[in-house]
């Protein structure tokens, strides 16, 4: 079984920044990507940022909410994917889940990690 772990959350103060790290228990390359979602209460699931197996040098997508403060990269030796956060804003407070997509679209999900921004 595949399993998630992210970490790096926490409680920041507005402006700040956070590097969320989500640990994967095989290759991550077999995965047609990674991605990063969140979730506040009473809200849907959203999807925050998105790597494919190219890395930088291929698909990254970012939500418009989070473009140019987040930075998603991934270390495959690690089977490691970060969320680099800058400029954090108390709306980018949630549950930050991590989700690996198999090439048939099921994703597989990770416990979330808590991000708290202060006004």
């Amino acid at each position: 079984q595949v399993q998630l772990v992210e970490s790096g959350g926490g409680l920041v103060q507005a402006g700040g920044s956070l590097r969320l790290s989500c640990a994967v228990s095989t290759s991550i390359f077999s995965f047609t990507s990674m991605g990063w979602h969140r979730q506040a209460p009473g809200k849907q699931r959203e999807l925050v940022a998105r790597i494919g197996r190219g890395g930088s040098g291929g698909i990254i997508n970012y939500a418009d909410s989070v473009k140019g403060r987040a930075t998603v990269s991934r270390d495959n030796a690690r089977n490691t994917v970060y969320l680099q956060m800058n400029s954090l804003k108390p709306e980018d407070t949630a549950v930050y889940y991590c989700a690996a997509t198999w090439p048939g679209g099921t994703n597989v999900w990770g416990q979330g990690t808590q991000v708290t921004v202060s006004s």
